[in-house]
């Protein structure tokens, strides 16, 4: 390789570069390029935790030339390698960005470029043949850092990355006893006019310390890239990550100093990966120096490194020709490590790699991590971290935390579940109901074993009342569809786990959902490691505008939205209904951006008054699942929901069938079948009513629609126009349905619901629960339908007294 730039110095391995580089350099200059962006121990630190490791050689593979491609928010990449981001290039040399963006474009490799880069977005673009990552801080003027993403945007840059571990940079004690300052010509060239004129001190007088997960939300709102989080680690914030609907992690120490005993980044990583479960990708920050060290990340769970210290020293020894050597150097260790390991593509590192315990350690040069998961002495215990990162996931922990409050409270009055209220019900109905669907078989003819087989036996996966239900929808709903297009599921929870599975084939297929939205959606979703992305409401419910730009957004992206998910009428959790003209533009835009829409509509026939048309109902063009419930109306435990999938799907021959068909396949793998005594006793109901379920819940729709008008002049009396104005509260007034939700002046999150049941003697359901990309963190959803009308009013009551004190304490 040969370049304008190159300095004549013989190159081995990266360590090479360091050396050769070194005498260039003012001592202070050299120590602050060597020192990282956290202290010594940090440094340190990351370093031996790869010095400990060991990988497997495997021999006879058969892999043949491993395949160090990867994929990584659906672009290709050369290798798992990107550049991390440093400031100041300028200081390792005279090209500063623009020659490591060269050197990156020549590896064929991303580089994250500083917010305190020493060249402008511009020229470093014009200089890029490879993507551009903007590293972002968030200054207390938002405008400054909207500012900047603007720029990069408009540069060309393809995703943000949002250093989380600020505003506490490390304290770098070199520099301390340097003291340190920027030399005269080298600045951060995007932040002209801001004063940032020394390393460290930006950080403490501007970067805006009280951030929070709503963070993610406004970079989203101000930019259509994609949003990775830089500074995780551990679990419990990937986690929090994922939720916040981020596009990526990465792992990563270097924003603040290492804490004593806080763990390097490779020993953090594991659990990581596995709480983030493929949601999206992670990528590892902090002591690579060696190709096996890239590929012991990979076995632990990493997607991608961000390399750092070494593409400086590459840049100060060769400029653009001493990056891509640098980058030249650790492929080939790579290719090396993965050969001599039988490991033949990326995509294929795993835990395997790691040695077993007393196992010697692989050829000279490869090295790794101890065992991922070591055997236990003794006991058959089961490590968290070695389970699926659903059952993590703080969607998933919603339910069993409000029911644990529920038990640990007995006495308080409870807003949290929304389940139909128990004064409804007779227990003789269950026998009256049975023998009602038993007399319908055999009127239709059928033998006594028919009948017999009807309650004992599996039954048809697909169901076996699909015919009684076509009759009720066509009847009540006004949807004319066949009873071969319906699937009878274990409530409408099943049917919406069939329809992402079956619908979303890939990581580049897209389920978007309404935010807020229904938890058992995106729980669904979760436990098949899909991501949903989320669409945000209006107070008036969902924007036809939010959602066509989430899916151009998501294009752009080189992903393929599929479908979206949303509860048209009186919506879980907002309480919101859809109007008729937004329903008619819904499904324009669904036949326009070639989508469909999985409609969930449980609270119809329990809601007062004439209801809008269904979604399905007005569905010509067939792009309309309907995902239908009878729980809600007819028999709660019975748990019988079901699918309309009427949708026509052609196979490579041209032979074509029903989407429903496709449903039944997954269900036989899930649960056979739904169970044919619960069938038969919504069967029995439905039959009583000559198939109008309308009929049956003349009453029920009555009561709910008096709870919820209780609820609100409880509200009203509790909370006066003047009052609520000063306090900051105010909630909607739902036409219907079981929800409605309550905005206070404070953040009702799991702490002030624990203190709301134990001082106060009232639960709620915290809102932020529904919002998958973050969000609803002052707000609260009550439901109306389990209580009677006096508890309501005790309830409401106690929760006047509650919020009236928990804002004297927010405004304290």
């Amino acid at each position: 390789m040969s370049g304008s730039d190159r300095a004549p110095v013989p190159l081995v391995t990266l360590a090479d570069y360091a050396t050769g580089a070194r005498p260039r350099f003012e001592p202070t200059v050299w120590d602050f390029l060597e020192g990282g962006a956290g202290d010594e121990r940090t440094l340190a630190a990351n370093l031996a935790a790869f010095t400990q490791v060991s990988l497997r050689p495997r021999v006879l593979a058969g892999t043949g030339m491993p395949d160090i491609k990867t994929e990584i928010l659906g672009g290709t990449w050369a290798a798992p390698l990107a550049i991390a981001p440093m400031a100041y290039h300028a200081l390792a040399h005279a090209g500063g960005e623009v020659s490591t963006a060269r050197g990156a474009g020549a590896a064929g490799l991303p580089l994250v470029v500083s917010t305190f880069a020493s060249r402008t977005f511009e020229d470093i673009a014009a200089a890029a043949t490879s993507p551009l990552w903007l590293q972002v801080y968030c200054f207390r003027d938002r405008a400054v850092t909207q500012a900047l993403i603007e720029r990069a945007e408009r540069a060309g840059f393809e995703a943000l990355v949002l250093t989380v571990d600020a505003p506490r940079l490390g304290r770098r004690l070199r520099d301390v006893r340097n003291n340190f300052r920027l030399p005269a010509g080298v600045a951060p060239a995007n932040l002209t006019g801001t004063g940032f004129d020394s390393p460290g001190a930006h950080a403490l007088t501007e970067f805006d310390p009280a951030l929070d997960w709503s963070v993610i939300g406004w970079l989203r709102s101000v930019s259509s890239l994609p949003v990775l989080v830089k500074g995780v680690l551990t679990a419990a914030d990937a986690r929090l990550a994922v939720a916040a609907g981020v596009d990526g992690i990465v792992v990563s120490n270097h924003g603040g100093r290492q804490l004593d005993g806080a763990p390097a980044t490779l020993d953090v990583l594991p659990a990581i990966a596995a709480t983030v479960a493929g949601a999206c990708p992670v990528l590892l920050d902090g002591g690579v120096r060696h190709g096996a060290d890239v590929l012991a990340a990979l076995a632990l769970g990493a997607d991608a490194v961000l390399l750092g210290r070494p593409v400086l020293h590459g840049l100060a020894a060769a400029g653009a020709d001493g990056v891509a050597d640098v980058f030249g150097i650790l492929t080939e260790e790579l290719t090396e490590a993965m050969a001599l390991t039988g490991t033949g593509s990326v995509a294929a590192a795993g835990p395997g790699l790691v040695s077993d315990e007393g196992q010697p350690a692989g050829p000279a040069g490869a090295r790794h991590l101890a065992p991922v998961s070591a055997p236990r002495a003794g006991g058959s215990g089961v490590r968290k971290e070695d389970l699926h990162g659903s059952v993590s996931d703080p969607v998933l922990d919603t339910m069993n935390f409000l029911n644990e409050i529920t038990t640990r409270y007995p006495d308080a009055i409870s807003f949290a579940p929304g389940r139909p209220y128990d004064g409804f019900f007779d227990t003789e109905q269950i026998f009256t109901y049975l023998r009602r669907y038993l007399d319908h078989l055999a009127a239709q003819g059928a033998s006594p074993g028919q009948v017999r087989s009807a309650l004992f036996q599996y039954g048809p996966t697909s169901g076996q009342i699909r015919e009684l239900i076509a009759d009720f929808l066509r009847k009540d709903e006004g949807i004319d569809v066949p009873p071969e297009s319906i699937v009878v599921t274990v409530g409408a929870q099943e049917a919406m786990l069939l329809a992402v599975r079956t619908l979303i084939a890939g990581p580049e297929d897209v389920l978007l959902v309404s935010s807020p939205c229904y938890v058992g959606i995106t729980g669904a979703a979760r436990l098949l490691d899909v991501r949903p992305v989320a669409v945000e409401e209006t107070e008036e419910g969902v924007s036809v505008a939010a959602l066509t730009a989430a899916i151009r957004r998501e294009r752009a992206r080189g992903r393929r939205p599929r479908a979206f998910y949303v509860i048209p009428d009186h919506s879980n959790p907002s309480g919101t209904t859809m109007s008729t003209q937004t329903r008619r533009e819904l499904l324009e835009l669904a036949a326009r951006e070639d989508i469909l829409l999985l409609e969930d509509s449980p609270y119809r026939l329990v809601s007062p008054g004439r209801q809008v048309p269904t979604l399905k109902s007005m569905d010509t063009d067939r792009r309309v699942i309907h995902l239908g419930s009878l729980s809600k109306t007819l028999f709660p435990g019975a748990r019988v929901g079901f699918a309309v999938a009427d949708q026509t799907v052609t196979d490579g021959s041209g032979r074509t069938s029903l989407l429903a068909d496709e449903f039944s396949k997954v269900k036989s793998m899930v649960t056979v079948n739904t169970s044919p005594v619960s069938q038969a006793l919504v069967a029995g109901m439905l039959l009583t009513a000559d198939g109008r379920a309308s009929d049956l819940n003349v009453n029920t729709a009555t009561y709910y629609g008096d709870a919820m008008r209780v609820t609100l002049d409880a509200l009203d009396a509790a909370f006066p126009r003047g009052e609520r104005e000063a306090l900051g509260v105010r909630w909607n007034e739902p036409s219907g349905g079981f929800f409605l939700s309550v905005t206070v002046p404070f953040r009702a999150d799991n702490a002030a619901l624990i203190r709301s049941a134990e001082e106060f003697g009232v639960i709620w359901t915290p809102m932020s629960y529904f919002y998958p990309g973050g969000g609803g963190e002052c707000a609260l959803r009550l439901s109306v339908s389990y209580l009677a009308h006096e508890q309501i009013k005790d309830g409401i009551g106690r929760l006047a007294r509650f919020v009236t004190e928990q804002a004297a304490l927010a405004r304290a």
